[in-house]
């Protein structure tokens, strides 16, 4: 039996997978989701999902919201330390693996299928080229993927936490804004989950777009304003929301572009985390692919690449499960 996580800032989504599957049969036979800022560690939320089950896992795999070193992560957005060599004592899992979330999601990547993917746009995929993925969720992912002759082999990175460089006035008054409050503006700090509600506040001190009461008032009620924001911006009732998005997607689209350029992604560029598919309206259009290939002498080596948006939620999950087999099988 085989236990693998998603484990993020936001939610912890475990489940259950029999060790015999092969990479192209892999179905949970058990997944519970659970709010991660609850618990106070990962042992906590495995041992609730696993009572009461009459079950022996002989390995363990978890895509992580945080940089992995010699099996331990500091989780980015939660007060947790995660610890191979732990979860293995407390729980008697003879094979524990951590992987960072991206590189699980990476790790996914070679195993979509068409319906997991929406094309932004199509390009041409050079065999064996390398491959990038940017996943804008709670946090800012990113990874990368490098054919080694027979197989691709997902590698992290912390990408996101590199400094946000704007592209344009509105961006660069943006970073203004926002250097205030950061002694570090990242990438992550803008093009985000928890980034949105940076850039909402600099149009709301802007001036030029009126925040409505009735939206100031949702957003003082809400637990977190990103789901409000999001939401008016999508449904166009309030121009400050749809400025926010429009942003959120222009900054998206320049830093894919700056990784695929990194990597030389000439494989493709992967978009995963929660937020892409909610805003594929925004993403499938001219103006992405334009601010996507807006990089002057390299502009035709990036409208090359085929560019998708992952649309399976269970994506980093079945990456994790992906790197288990690979621990039992190996």
């Amino acid at each position: 039996m085989l236990l693998a996580g998603d484990i993020g800032g936001t939610k912890t989504v475990l489940a259950l997978f029999a060790a015999e599957d092969s990479p192209q049969t892999l179905h949970p036979l058990h997944l519970q989701t659970f709010p991660s800022g609850r618990f106070s560690s990962l042992e906590a939320i495995i041992t609730q999902f696993i009572t009461n089950k009459d079950i022996t896992i002989d390995a363990a795999s978890f895509g992580v919201a945080g940089p992995v070193v010699n099996g331990r992560s500091q989780i980015t957005n939660l007060p947790w330390v995660i610890d191979s060599a732990v979860i293995r004592q407390t729980l008697h899992i003879e094979r524990v693996a951590l992987l960072n979330d991206l590189e699980s999601i990476a790790n996914a990547v070679p195993h979509l299928q068409g319906d997991d993917l929406a094309s932004i746009n199509e390009g041409r995929a050079e065999p064996g080229g390398a491959v990038a993925v940017i996943a804008p969720g709670t946090g800012l992912g990113e990874a990368f993927l490098i054919w080694d002759g027979q197989r691709y082999q997902a590698h992290p990175s912390e990408g996101g936490h590199a400094s946000f460089a704007p592209t344009n006035p509105d961006q660069r008054a943006m970073l203004a804004f926002l250097e205030q409050k950061y002694t570090h503006v990242s990438f992550e700090r803008v093009c985000s989950g928890s980034g949105i509600p940076n850039l909402y506040a600099f149009w709301r001190q802007d001036g030029r777009l009126p925040e409505p009461d009735w939206l100031r008032a949702q957003i003082e009620q809400a637990e977190d304003p990103t789901p409000v924001i999001v939401e008016a911006g999508l449904a166009k009732t309030a121009d400050i929301c749809v400025a926010t998005l429009q942003m959120f997607v222009d900054i998206l689209a320049g830093e894919a572009s700056n990784m695929a350029l990194k990597v030389l992604s000439t494989g493709g560029v992967y978009l995963g985390g929660g937020i892409p598919p909610r805003l594929l309206n925004l993403l499938q259009t001219d103006r992405f692919i334009s601010q996507f290939a807006d990089k002057g002498r390299f502009s035709q080596l990036l409208l090359n690449m085929p560019l998708q948006v992952i649309c399976n939620p269970q994506t980093a999950l079945l990456g994790a499960a992906w790197a288990g087999l690979d621990l039992l099988h190996g």
